[in-house]
């Protein structure tokens, strides 16, 4: 058997990925991943214990900071990153729908306040 042969259980999604020579993570992104999204977990625990908590700006802040570790668990761990354009395009479209939807709430409901001078 030749070595670049697919084993018959392996999917052909997956051999095709192989052959094509799509980039993977290694090891030291994933800990690197693991890392920032630490910071970021600590950074909302912080803020959770700050005076922060009593202002209009605590839930949109909250809000940034969940998304941002949404997105780099979506790119790495999920492997979006390295899929091609038409995906991440499908899901990167309602996902944006969705936070504009989240955050016309908050501005309706009072919680996000735009001041015009």
């Amino acid at each position: 058997m030749a070595a670049e042969s697919v084993h018959p259980a392996q999917p052909h999604a997956v051999a095709d990925a192989h052959a094509a020579g799509h980039e993977h993570p290694t090891w030291h992104t994933y800990w690197k991943v693991a890392l920032i999204l630490t910071i970021i977990t600590a950074l909302e625990v912080w803020i959770y214990y700050t005076p922060l908590k009593e202002t209009r700006v605590f839930g949109p802040l909250l809000i940034l900071l969940s998304i941002s570790k949404f997105a780099i668990v979506v790119m790495f761990y999920m492997h979006l990153k390295y899929d091609a354009k038409l995906f991440r395009a499908l899901f990167v479209g309602p996902l944006s729908v969705a936070v504009l939807v989240v955050f016309s709430l908050l501005f309706l409901f009072g919680q996000l306040i735009i001041h015009l001078r």
